[in-house]
């Protein structure tokens, strides 16, 4: 059987690494993903990333080509693509970073955009939607609409780096976020070191310490 894909959505909040390496672990297990981009999220890869906005198709080529998993991508304002539709089959989406502006849109079931529209899709289909919010400060009305996404079972993965893992790079601070999100998308990964897998010589000094 055909191998169903990922919606995977990059918008205008900072951490566009973040999408970018969650797809190239998607692409390199084989995993299909069908790609929206914002304006906002085009001009944040080039602030971020220094990627070129005006030459799209073949930056994403350049980025993404050549893995065993194939992407499609698809213009923001193509209402009229598959992923628009719930008859067309996905595994889930995944929206990663979120801005607060994409997450209020979802929130509220607006569709003003195909990422929108995708993502409205996974909440009428029962299917999984996971967004990782990028933002700080959040003040009242982004916390609000975060419950009203929990509340209908959307995975809120908030980009919140741990530590316990020792990161060394900011490579290991990003493949830590992007592991979460795989582990919850059910994809086995070994991006970071799990707690309690070669933690026991540091209990034991800890241990040792207290005694």
């Amino acid at each position: 059987m055909k191998k169903r894909g990922w919606v995977v959505g990059i918008t205008g909040a900072s951490g566009a690494i973040y999408g970018v390496t969650l797809i190239k672990e998607l692409l390199k297990r084989g995993v299909p993903v069908h790609l929206v981009i914002t304006d906002a999220g085009w001009r944040v890869l080039h602030e971020e990333l220094d990627w070129v906005a005006a030459k799209r198709k073949e930056t994403l080529e350049a980025h993404f080509g050549g893995f065993p998993g194939t992407y499609t991508y698809y213009p923001l304002q193509d209402i009229g693509a598959g992923i628009a539709s719930g008859s067309f089959r996905t595994e889930g989406m995944v929206v990663m970073p979120c801005s607060m502006g994409t997450l209020a849109g979802i929130s509220r079931g607006a569709s003003d955009n195909l990422l929108e529209r995708a993502a409205d899709v996974m909440l009428k289909e029962g299917r999984r939607l996971i967004l990782v919010p990028r933002e700080t400060p959040l003040h009242a009305i982004h916390l609000e609409n975060m419950l009203v996404l929990a509340k209908m079972g959307v995975k809120l993965i908030p980009a919140m780096p741990a530590f316990y893992q020792r990161p060394e790079t900011l490579d290991d601070i990003v493949a830590f976020l992007v592991g979460k999100v795989l582990d919850n998308m059910d994809l086995d990964h070994e991006l970071f070191r799990r707690w309690g897998e070669g933690n026991d010589d540091n209990r034991e000094e800890t241990a040792h310490r207290e005694n």
